[in-house]
């Protein structure tokens, strides 16, 4: 880790709780106002201590124009903030705010993403980022989507159904059972699938002496990329990540000594082999100790939120240094890599 004033670190992390359904509003702001509330008591600022507040949601999740505008009733009108919004998931915002804060524009910023899947049918929602001429007429859902990739990688024999289950299992799982359950999508079983859930994350990030300030272990971000492959399905491989492997590569992780921790925005388990292998990770590396996507996928806040437990894990000393990974569009279309590392060990 470098000592100088523009480095920038994540020092706060909250998120709402995992849950199926929630009965709020579609702007995510009764899920909201609780982790900015958290992260104000935790880090002992009040809201007018933001320079810039950035946000990740989808319009097309909420089921109307503009719901990210009526999100700022969870931040209120006094004082005014400097403010601004992805139609991705949040994580796609905390790149926006991290070249906001290296750009010298602001010292603090908080990042949040939001989303109520239960308000609408996601399998359809989801089919609207398709090509809208050819693909999305034929309404794919994102599971099928994600079974023609999982197909694709068993025949061209890149994993097994049993690497599958592995990943689910983890080390002390029982796979065996795991295969005995029947498909939802050959050749996806239900705990391939990640679950789906209404949710909210926030991060909090704070540049140099700031940072020390507020948090006694900053997760300082050493490097973040993102990359983007074709949206044409038949024009890339699926069995591989061209896009993940090209972020890694910007931040240097082929170079590296290897990672404490990996949060991955795997949304199903075929992905998280595809993810591991396109970083280069080493199997002494911590993959989804938080539980991951498979564990709970909240809409447009997962990817945040892989930031947020990958930082929380060096912010309370269980890791020296972390990678987080997170992805959107159809079957790992569009991939982000961040570094995060301690000053010290």
């Amino acid at each position: 880790m470098t000592d100088k004033a523009t480095d920038i670190a994540v020092v706060g992390f909250a998120h709402s709780p995992h849950v199926p359904e929630t009965f709020g509003t579609t702007n995510g702001v009764e899920m909201l106002v609780p982790c900015f509330q958290q992260l104000y008591d935790r880090l002992g600022i009040t809201k007018a201590d933001i320079d810039f507040w950035c946000s990740g949601s989808s319009d097309f999740l909420a089921g109307r124009a503009f719901s990210f505008i009526s999100a700022i009733d969870a931040i209120g009108a006094v004082p005014p903030i400097h403010e601004s919004h992805v139609e991705m998931d949040g994580a796609w915002a905390l790149y926006e705010a991290w070249v906001k804060l290296r750009s010298g524009q602001a010292k603090t910023a908080l990042v949040y993403g939001f989303g109520k899947s239960s308000a609408g049918t996601l399998r359809q929602v989801l089919t609207m980022q398709m090509d809208p001429y050819l693909v999305a007429p034929l309404w794919p859902d994102a599971i099928s989507i994600a079974g023609l990739q999982a197909r694709a990688g068993l025949d061209a024999g890149r994993w097994s159904e049993r690497d599958m289950a592995a990943v689910v299992a983890g080390s002390s799982g029982d796979v065996d059972r795991l295969l005995d359950t029947p498909y939802v999508a050959d050749p996806l079983r239900a705990h391939d699938i990640a679950p789906i859930t209404d949710g909210a994350a926030a991060v909090v990030l704070a540049m140099g002496d700031r940072a020390r300030e507020l948090c006694a272990r900053p997760a300082w971000i050493t490097g973040m990329a993102h990359r983007v492959d074709t949206s044409a399905l038949g024009a890339r491989d699926l069995t591989v990540s061209a896009s993940t492997a090209a972020a890694a590569a910007a931040v240097g992780c082929r170079d590296t000594d290897g990672f404490d921790v990996a949060e991955l925005h795997a949304q199903f388990s075929h992905q998280q082999l595809i993810l591991a292998e396109a970083i280069g990770l080493r199997e002494s590396t911590a993959v989804n100790p938080s539980g991951g996507p498979l564990a709970a996928n909240p809409m447009f806040a997962a990817g945040l939120e892989r930031i947020g437990f990958a930082a929380e894990a060096i912010m309370t000393g269980s890791a020296h240094r972390a990678l987080a990974h997170a992805t959107s569009g159809p079957a790992l279309q569009q991939n982000l890599v961040a570094v995060l590392e301690s000053e010290t060990r």
